[in-house]
């Protein structure tokens, strides 16, 4: 029998967006923290069409850049026909109605894109509620402006009208789901407990890293396994542990976990908690660094702080530099294994210097073999 194909015939066009930036607070990083909003907004289903960067002065307290660069921002948005307009930066309430009102544009910032990235990645029942609560956290405070139409002048009689009711309908029924979320991700975490009670005899090493560092590749050639790989940021939300076994039929447990960006939003950290846990827990931390990616150090320094978040005490951690196969050049390789002292430069996807990093948490296993209570 032929196989039917069904398409959409009208999929949703892609949002045209412009990108924006303030370069004080990038540290050096102008260029390359848009780079990556790009990349976020292109993961998002977003086209980018433009960018525009505040080179010096405070943050304005209305508009988040100056009014010129306001006016500048509104121009670039016009000429380019942009519909979208995104900031590197985490934006008050009220920049995002100033901000819109005065571009006539829709505004978002860099915690809304990624809570809306997570939200299409989330495919298991416990990453969905994780992401719905990071987003209603989210979302709690911002309500006040979705009802500004109803408001009338501030302050005595006259004021307590339909505005400030269903603002605050709204405000009890999100609070409501937010708690019914946490009682829900409660009962998730009880669950993985258990999982993690049978699991505590054995040796537990979890990957962690800058997202697309390309920890789901290098967990599937560690434990031969076929978790989603795709070269784009947030493929894996979930944590996935499989076995690695030795020639010895020595077990050691691998865990792949959610990965990392900078200014991750502390809604998503917490609300990931129980995902997270299988990192806190692990006996050894395997760093995974993207060895091509020019801003490596960056990255890595990003990640260490989103561990400082989370970890109650330091893990034991084995840098992995992977990808070392985009390299091109072998004295690259030299000159990490030189910096870094210890760490592995592997590939995931050629299995390149694999083995040295399976013999070393081999090693690891046997140094910690020591019965534990279940």
């Amino acid at each position: 029998m032929k196989r039917r194909h069904f398409e959409i015939a009208n999929p949703p066009a892609a949002e045209r967006a412009v990108l924006v930036g303030h370069a004080a607070r990038d540290h050096g990083t102008r260029g390359r923290a848009l780079d990556e909003l790009a990349l976020l907004a292109d993961t998002a289903g977003a086209q980018v069409l433009g960018r525009l960067t505040q080179r010096r002065g405070a943050v304005h307290p209305r508009t988040f850049i100056g009014k010129g660069k306001v006016e500048e921002l509104k121009s670039l948005a016009a000429e380019r026909d942009a519909d979208l307009v995104i900031f590197d930066d985490d934006l008050s309430p009220a920049q995002v109605r100033n901000l819109e009102k005065t571009l006539d544009r829709k505004v978002i910032d860099r915690s809304e894109l990624i809570l809306d990235i997570f939200a299409s990645r989330a495919r298991t029942r416990e990453s969905r509620l994780q992401v719905e609560l990071a987003q209603l956290e989210y979302t709690l405070p911002r309500l006040t402006g979705m009802w500004k139409h109803l408001e009338r002048q501030a302050g005595g009689i006259g004021t307590r009208g339909p505005g400030e009711t269903q603002l605050e309908t709204d405000r009890r029924l999100v609070r409501e789901r937010i708690a019914k979320l946490k009682h829900d991700l409660e009962s998730v975490e009880r669950e993985r407990e258990t999982q993690r009670r049978r699991r505590r005899r054995e040796f537990r090493a979890a990957l962690v890293g800058y997202t697309n560092a390309g920890k789901s590749t290098l967990f599937n050639a560690l434990t031969r396994s076929h978790v989603f790989v795709e070269n784009r940021l947030f493929a894996t939300l979930d944590a996935t542990t499989r076995q690695m076994v030795s020639p010895g039929r020595q077990v050691a447990l691998i865990t792949d976990t959610v990965g990392f960006i900078r200014k991750l939003p502390h809604h998503l950290v917490a609300s990931f908690h129980s995902t997270l846990v299988e990192a806190i827990e692990a006996d050894v931390l395997l760093h995974v660094v993207d060895a091509s990616d020019p801003d490596f150090r960056g990255q890595m320094l990003a990640v260490d702080g989103a561990l400082e978040q989370i970890l109650d005490v330091p893990r034991p951690t084995v840098l992995v530099f992977n990808k070392c196969d985009l390299l091109g050049d072998e004295t690259l390789a030299v000159g990490l294994r030189a910096e870094f002292p210890g760490c592995h430069v592997v590939s995931g996807r050629t299995g390149e210097d694999l083995a040295s990093l399976r013999d070393h948490v081999w090693q690891l296993a046997a140094e910690n073999a020591i019965p534990r209570a279940s």
